[in-house]
């Protein structure tokens, strides 16, 4: 047993105490090849837990328990007599806990045993496991073997497969040192409004579920989709095999110069499994690619800023194209194409309210969670003037801080006639993905319609032989306008 202190936290494993648990059996691995990774984990700053001062008992302590399950990695070493102790067979029942409950890591190293022996409990390590079960009640021991078959399908580090222990080690402690630094759910702390949305979220992707789950994410530009979407990759990567988030730019173009259709899916499928399987420039020579690399591996998927329906039928087709247990996210600004795909669980992210908008301009512009006396007056307006639109709080909150009130009023009075550039380009793009005839409609709502009645602009617009009410459905399902219960359209203030 061992850990390391750390002060980070993690929201997928809870508060996090240790960096580093290891289970192991002492007579076994203590004074060989533990010493021998303890001495590399402290000259890569990886400190060990002296677990030495434990009383051994029937029963694991409860500090030691509690020391499991505030890690963020746990390290099972499996030795020939690994199973022979009572003590490690119930680590081992509470890693795996934390590893389904609360994502935690769990790495595997097999110590002059085999995998198979290990997950069958066959050969000289199922002898051991047998005595230690002799006594034991039925029950104990089927779980202890459950266990036993579950971690021995954990991929790991095989000591026969290497030409030196001390190479090994240092492949290990790389491992480590990359685990520990590949997941800053942090950077996602304090951020306003965000735990509703990822609990909204997390309950349509159904964890607990064995099977296959795809989920879209829908709303506005700006709204905070992929904020969301990266929070849900920080937070629950821990708990797949492989993940990966594909951003508009790493999806690239739908429409790729002098490609039909086919070629263009294939190349998508080529980007896609060069960053889930982290290996550059993979060739395919057919669409069954994704399917054969993937359908045994539990992933995590985030599609981002999907905009196009060959996306969705290049990347994420099939439910069976991957393994038990994965999860695909999508983010879109079309609500329709999620329908096209037969997606039909997914979240609307909507405008934030006026005291959540409040804040989050505050924690931009002041670094605190409400503006300080004097200016309260001032971020009510700016804020109104953004239209509660979480991309313009976050933009104009970032260029006023630090700044006098003379330099508010005048951002304010510019808020009036002008957007921040930023914001414009970002805003563009839903208009720039529209046909021709519904950018018309757009330009009127825009213009004339806005806060106008439904029934009105379909009799305005009738005599030019529109489809006014099939476009004005068009330009919601794309988070373009809104159609309240009253029968009011109405479009973003961000967008006139």
């Amino acid at each position: 047993m061992n850990s390391s202190s750390s002060s980070s936290s993690s929201s997928s494993v809870g508060t996090m105490r240790y960096r580093v648990f290891a289970s192991f059996h002492g007579p076994d691995v203590r004074k060989t090849f533990l010493s021998h990774l303890r001495k590399q984990f402290k000259d890569n700053a990886i400190t060990m837990f002296d677990d030495q001062g434990i009383e051994r008992s029937q029963q694991i302590s409860p500090s030691l328990m509690q020391a499991i399950r505030e890690s963020k990695i746990s390290i099972v070493v499996l030795s020939k007599n690994y199973a022979s102790s009572k003590w490690c067979l119930d680590e081992l029942v509470e890693i795996l806990k934390c590893k389904e409950d609360l994502g935690q890591i769990v790495m595997t190293i097999f110590y002059d045993v085999d995998p198979s022996d290990v997950r069958k409990q066959t050969r000289e390590f199922g002898s051991v496991f047998k005595r230690t079960c002799a006594c034991k009640s039925k029950e104990e021991s089927e779980k202890w073997s459950k266990a036993l078959n579950d971690v021995g399908n954990i991929a790991g580090e095989h000591l026969l497969n290497w030409d030196t222990e001390a190479n090994m080690i240092e492949k290990i402690a790389r491992d480590v040192l990359k685990k520990l630094n590949a997941s800053q759910s942090w950077d996602f702390d304090g951020m306003v409004g965000l735990e509703a949305h990822l609990r909204e979220v997390e309950s349509l992707l159904h964890l607990a579920y064995v099977g296959v789950k795809i989920v879209g994410i829908y709303g506005p530009a700006g709204i905070g989709k992929t904020t969301i979407a990266r929070a849900l990759q920080s937070r629950l990567s821990n708990r797949f095999q492989l993940t990966c988030f594909m951003d508009n730019n790493s999806k690239g173009r739908c429409h790729q110069s002098g490609l039909d259709e086919y070629g263009e899916k294939l190349h998508l499928q080529e980007q896609f499994l060069s960053k889930v399987l982290n290996q550059s420039g993979i060739k395919i020579c057919h669409l069954g690619a994704i399917k054969e690399n993937l359908s045994d591996q539990k992933v995590f998927i985030i599609l981002d800023d999907v905009n196009n329906l060959k996306q969705l039928e290049a990347l994420a087709n099939e439910t069976t194209w991957f393994g038990p247990g994965s999860r695909i996210v999508i983010t879109t600004e079309n609500k329709e194409l999620l329908q096209q795909h037969g997606i039909n669980n997914a979240y609307h992210v909507g405008f934030p309210s006026n005291e959540e908008a409040l804040e989050i301009l505050s924690r931009y512009s002041f670094k605190q969670s409400f503006p300080p006396n004097g200016y309260m007056e001032l971020a009510e307006t700016i804020t109104n003037l953004c239209g509660n639109l979480p991309l313009g709080l976050r933009v104009v909150g970032s260029s006023l801080f630090g700044k006098e009130k003379d330099e508010w009023i005048y951002v304010m009075q510019r808020l009036k006639t002008n957007l921040s550039r930023d914001i414009e380009d970002i805003l563009s793009v839903g208009y720039e993905r529209l046909d021709e005839s519904d950018q018309i409609l757009f330009l009127h709502i825009a213009v004339f319609f806005n806060y106008k009645d439904c029934d009105l602009v379909e009799a305005m617009l009738a005599e030019g032989n529109l489809d006014v009410k099939n476009w004005l459905k068009i330009l919601v399902n794309k988070s373009l306008i809104e159609i309240y219960a009253n029968g009011k359209i109405v479009m973003h203030k961000s967008y006139i």
